[in-house]
């Protein structure tokens, strides 16, 4: 995958995710770490743009919100006593009304060989991650309310002077819920992110680069931009609503997971047919998932008709840009 140089020089700057380190290969250890992310949130979600790329671009004004967020573990798994993958879920409550919100999650995998990459609008390519960068690291992605796929990034645990922390390889991600319904002079992300475990909680960093890619597959980079997303545990909020509805609906987003494995567990990928806000599924599925946890009946069919309506396999000739 070509990145912008902008990227490419910021990973001088981050630590390289390849370099050997004291326990960087200690999968126990690593599952230890991403497992500590769980639990009770008050976060901070703070993006600034600091580097401007194109000539006459102004700065954007900084983006502040935050929100309560309990971090659930859904799968945690094994191959002959070596940890193998685990998947965290992440909901958001209202302390004011209780109101759950199913938010991003976020899978680990250990020596995984395969990720899907972000290559054109609403189009993900299955590929394989070379050797060198898969062996001791694991592959993080990441996804949509739907549970629809945003991003992948491998990297390795480090733990430097007793820090944890994970630095992934750069990679592409479409815009933000934050950006896309605002902005039309970038249509893709250069990332690099990194999560580290603190006293209170956990990090995580975003080294983004804004990129318009062109059909003639050339870059124009339009601006850096630093994220900043901060974790610090909290017993003041009641996440019982979150719990309930995880419980009431967990079997039915396991149903969901399924159908988007299909796409994404094998090459070419997935497309979606939706506009980019990703709404057309949104609304159908989390109109189901609150059906269920109401006590009612979703057939799998109905399920099914959602993604026979939007989702395709990727286009096999689709090629990062």
């Amino acid at each position: 995958m070509k990145l912008p140089l902008a990227m490419s020089a910021l990973l001088g700057i981050c630590s390289p995710v390849l370099a050997a380190s004291p326990g960087a290969d200690d999968a126990a250890r690593d599952r230890r770490s991403i497992l500590a992310m769980q639990g009770e949130y008050l976060v901070d979600f703070a993006f600034d743009e600091t580097v401007l790329l194109k000539p006459g671009y102004q700065r954007q004004p900084a983006m502040r919100s935050g929100g309560d967020e309990t971090v659930i573990v859904v799968e945690d798994s094994s191959v002959d006593g070596v940890p193998k993958k685990i998947v965290l879920q992440h909901i958001l409550v209202d302390p004011k009304s209780g109101h759950v919100t199913k938010h991003w999650r976020q899978d680990w995998t250990y020596q995984a060989r395969q990720r899907f990459e972000f290559t054109a609008d609403q189009t993900w390519q299955v590929r394989a991650i070379p050797a060198g960068l898969a062996d001791g690291a694991w592959t993080q992605c990441v996804y949509e309310v739907s549970d629809a796929p945003r991003y992948c990034g491998s990297g390795r645990w480090e733990y430097a002077n007793g820090i944890a922390s994970w630095t992934s390889d750069p990679s592409w991600r479409p815009l933000p819920r934050r950006e896309y319904t605002k902005r039309s002079d970038y249509n893709a992300l250069s990332v690099v992110n990194r999560h580290t475990l603190t006293p209170n909680g956990w990090t995580h960093e975003q080294f983004n680069t804004k990129v318009l890619r062109k059909p003639d597959g050339s870059h124009e980079e339009i601006a850096r931009e630093f994220g900043f997303n901060d974790y610090q545990k909290t017993s003041e909020t009641d996440f019982r609503p979150a719990y309930d509805y995880w419980n009431a609906t967990r079997d039915y987003w396991a149903k969901v997971r399924g159908h988007w494995d299909r796409y994404l567990d094998q090459a070419p990928g997935v497309h979606l047919k939706t506009k980019v806000d990703g709404m057309a599924m949104i609304v159908p599925l989390f109109t189901q998932a609150g059906d269920v946890q109401a006590g009612k009946s979703v057939a799998d069919a109905d399920i099914a008709a959602v993604f026979e309506q939007w989702v395709e396999p990727a286009p096999a000739a689709s090629a990062a840009r």
